[in-house]
């Protein structure tokens, strides 16, 4: 077997293309809730911050290239996450051949709380582009509005409830994730893991809070 064929059957390699491609997510995740937290300074101001990612790169690039390209990136990095993902829990099937003790139970039930989590977070990116990106999916659309399409949108009740729970599953994935992508990438010392609990806790809450807290301010009428 050639080299190439020995690094892609190895769990350590496809270990790392989890790890780096959930960092590059980790970044847009943080990013797009500190982008959408905009919403409560008014119209005027989340409607440019709209208007400033569709400018990203102009006039180098078309209008809205830059954001394609973006768009592209974070696509190719839910890809390899997906495709890593899969590819380890194969692994970890053909792996078992006895049952787990205790302490393995807790691990294996972590990695199935990740594997059902993404599942259902990569329905929810779905909807969510058709939603409030594409307008397909939204009962009152109105392209470069993306203020009154995020009001509107959230002001039915079981459309906020469905962003909700899922921002709770978003939560529970960032948490596994963080706490288990430094030892993925070998970043398993004394030093780092009496803070990488508390930072993955920190960083989960920190997001979950931010995005959930945008369709409620919308249902109880404080964005508006």
């Amino acid at each position: 077997m050639t080299w190439f064929g020995e690094l892609y059957k190895s769990a350590v390699v496809k270990k790392a293309v989890m790890a780096i491609s959930g960092i590059v997510l980790f970044g847009f995740v943080l990013g797009h809730m500190v982008g959408n937290l905009k919403v409560f300074q008014g119209p005027e101001k989340f409607n440019a911050y709209s208007e400033w990612l569709r400018q990203l790169g102009y006039p180098a690039l078309p209008l809205e290239g830059g954001l394609w390209v973006v768009r592209l990136a974070l696509l190719s990095a839910v890809g390899l996450h997906i495709w890593s993902a899969v590819e380890l829990t194969r692994i970890n099937r053909r792996a078992r051949s006895k049952p787990y003790p205790f302490r393995e139970l807790q691990s294996d039930y972590a990695s199935r709380t990740m594997r059902w989590s993404g599942v259902l977070l990569t329905f929810y990116i779905v909807y969510h582009l058709m939603h409030l990106t594409f307008g397909n999916a939204h009962h009152d659309f109105v392209a470069g509005d993306v203020y009154h399409n995020l009001v509107a949108g959230f002001q039915i009740w079981p459309i906020s409830a469905v962003y909700i729970a899922a921002n709770l599953f978003l939560g529970i994935h960032l948490y596994h994730g963080l706490w288990s992508m430094f030892q993925s990438l070998g970043w398993n010392y004394p030093g780092y893991n009496a803070w990488r609990r508390p930072f993955a806790i920190i960083f989960s809450i920190a997001v979950t809070v931010g995005f959930i807290s945008v369709p409620v301010a919308v249902l109880s009428r404080i964005v508006s």
